[in-house]
């Protein structure tokens, strides 16, 4: 008996059974930080990954689709990111109103900075059969569905590419098969084409709705296709929608959504879903058996992983088990592609849903980075793209090296920086309808303006500052228009406790948090510059004081919460929110929110020569 127990246990050591060596095939990576979200709070209390910068590229309307992209269909949804050409490249899928519920089609939306973004157009429309063609039985119509989006070729021409399938269930036996076109340097766009029909089904150039890629007269265009066609990793990432029963894959399992990077000994590393992964030996032509690696908390949200041009690695992925609400989303970085640690912050904002849909998952989902291969924007940054709430789509730009931390007092006049460019260190969070933007207010003066008309949404900057007990704040402000909600100021500690809260009203009214009382501070004029000074001491009991223009305007006043440190400033243009929370209903229909698809009269502020330092 116990020969065959030693004989059992060397067996299970030997596979792997009982040790998983961390960089193996049986747990190809790791997440050591020991740091996990706390779901009650969109930001997880989770430091800020620092000066990430989110924009919204579409804003759905349904009343008004002029505004957007003509359609005024409200599920958006598996954006994928290209650059080429001096240009960015945003594709993603819509539906009218549901997941999987037809009709639906692709769209392209570019931008030359990433941060002013054209309309979108359709691409890939909606996919009527040839005539006589049938839907087959079980199906409710066809949709798309895609977790590839470009590629570029060696002779640097651009596809972007795309599936249809029959709703509700693209995949295996309901898929058609993948579609491509070319985009040219001038914009437009070369005919669609079937690159690859489904090997599930008998659907072919016969009886489907779009020639085959090889009867093209384009020889150029026939033989990057090819070229595609034979990059094993590439394809890879069609596999859950045809599982190649032809052989057109190497691998006889794999996940859904890969993403993939190489580590320093040659080794490629496959992310999927549901925190899957494995190993590559061969540059990508074959893998190890995908595995769950249990140090990565996720649902069903993709899991996007890459190698940084700092020569770090970056995961970035929805860290909550519970497919219905995909936020915060965050990072986690690397030195070796093996070991992960210091998760922080990417978007740690959840905005109201304005349009309830089937399988609208609140938060920013489905986050996608630009594969290798696909362009390299200028500067050294890393670049991703979302949904939100499956409804809007967003891209963040994400400064590398990924730091969270400042040691040392900051003073931020933005007199060197570039109007309408990247606003360094500051985390910006700007809808279309509520931009935060570097301006040029005169010849003589740059400064942060947010300007807000959103109903449902807000503008706002973030500046993290050396951790401290005691710190001193300065900041101008000019209040040119409030409508509405308050603008808001919030000095915060590394978990997001608000110790610290001033508003400014439509009143012309400047308020104060006492403790759990608000104490009026004083009153504001549109258009006049005026300049803040707060003390804060930080500690069990602590207080702060607040000068306005230089005059003291309230001494010791309570902090909110209780807090060791602070370490961070939010402006704001609307009240702190923490809804939807996980106790808020995903699948109940409701109607659209009242006045969602129009603009209101909003706010304009500027922010100015913001300086922190820390006092003894």
């Amino acid at each position: 008996m116990k020969a065959i127990f030693v004989s059992l246990l060397c067996f299970c050591i030997a596979h792997g059974k009982l040790f998983s060596q961390t960089g193996s095939i049986h747990e190809p990576v790791r997440y050591i930080g020991g740091v996990t979200i706390d779901p009650n709070v969109h930001e997880g209390r989770l430091r800020y990954a620092i000066g990430v910068e989110s924009r919204q590229t579409v804003r759905v309307n349904r009343i008004h689709p002029g505004l957007n992209d003509e359609h005024g269909w409200t599920y958006s949804h598996a954006s994928n990111l290209a650059y080429w050409n001096g240009k960015f490249y945003q594709q993603y899928l819509s539906n009218p109103v549901d997941e999987h519920i037809p009709p639906g089609h692709t769209l392209l939306v570019t931008s030359e900075d990433g941060r002013n973004w054209e309309k979108p157009q359709v691409v890939f429309p909606h996919y009527s059969p040839p005539n006589g063609v049938k839907i087959p039985e079980g199906s409710t119509g066809y949709m798309m569905h895609q977790r590839m989006g470009f590629y570029i070729s060696s002779d640097n021409r651009l596809l972007t590419l795309a599936f249809y399938g029959h709703s509700e269930d693209p995949f295996k036996e309901g898929g058609i098969g993948r579609v491509v076109r070319e985009i040219y340097k001038d914009g437009s766009l070369g005919p669609i084409y079937f690159i690859r029909y489904s090997s599930h089904t008998d659907w072919n150039e016969a009886n489907t709705s779009f020639p085959f890629y090889k009867t093209s007269t384009d020889k150029g265009f026939v033989k990057i296709c090819d070229q595609l066609l034979r990059d094993k990793l590439r394809t890879l990432q069609w596999w859950d929608e045809d599982r190649g029963l032809d052989g057109f894959y190497s691998v006889q399992e794999a996940g859904s959504a890969l993403s993939y990077y190489t580590r320093e000994d040659g080794k490629i590393v496959a992310l999927w879903k549901r925190s899957m992964c494995a190993l590559s030996n061969d540059g990508g032509h074959t893998f190890s058996k995908p595995v769950k690696t249990p140090t990565l908390i996720m649902a069903g949200g993709k899991n996007w992983g890459q190698k940084t041009e700092d020569g770090k690695y970056a995961m970035v992925y929805n860290p909550i088990e519970i497919d219905e609400y995909r936020y915060p989303l965050i990072v986690i970085t690397s030195e070796d592609g093996i070991i992960f640690d210091d998760m922080l912050l990417i978007q740690g904002e959840v905005p109201p849903r304005r349009f309830y849909g089937r399988w609208k998952d609140f938060g920013p989902c489905y986050v996608r980075g630009i594969v290798k291969g696909n362009g390299d924007p200028p500067g050294k940054d890393m670049w991703l793209t979302y949904s939100m709430n499956k409804e809007d789509i967003w891209v963040s730009r994400v400064p590398l090296p990924i730091k969270y931390a400042v040691l040392e007092d900051v003073a931020d006049s933005f007199e060197n920086a570039q109007a309408n460019g990247a606003i360094e260190n500051w985390n910006i969070y700007a809808p279309k309808w509520a931009p935060v933007d570097l301006i040029e207010e005169n010849t003589r003066n740059k400064c942060l303006q947010f300007k807000d008309i959103d109903p449902y949404d807000y503008a706002r900057a973030i500046r993290v500052f050396k951790e401290n007990q005691k710190a001193e704040i300065r900041f101008k402000i000019k209040v040119k228009e409030i409508n509405g909600e308050p603008f808001e100021v919030d000095i915060a500690d590394r978990y997001g406790n608000r110790p610290v809260r001033i508003s400014f009203d439509d009143l012309g009214k400047i308020y104060a948090v006492d403790g759990s009382d608000k104490r009026p501070l004083g009153l504001f004029k549109q258009n006049d510059w005026m300049e803040i000074k707060i003390k804060v001491t930080a500690k069990p009991f602590g207080s702060y004081t607040v000068w306005l223009n230089n005059d003291l305007a309230a001494k010791e006043l309570s902090l909110a919460e209780a807090v060791k440190s602070v370490e961070r400033i939010s402006f704001r243009s609307g009240h702190y929110r923490n809804i939807p929370n996980r106790k808020t209903p995903n699948e109940t229909p409701v109607p659209p929110l009242p006045g969602a698809d129009d603009p209101v009269k909003g706010s304009i502020v500027l922010i100015d020569d913001f300086s922190a330092k820390e006092i003894y």
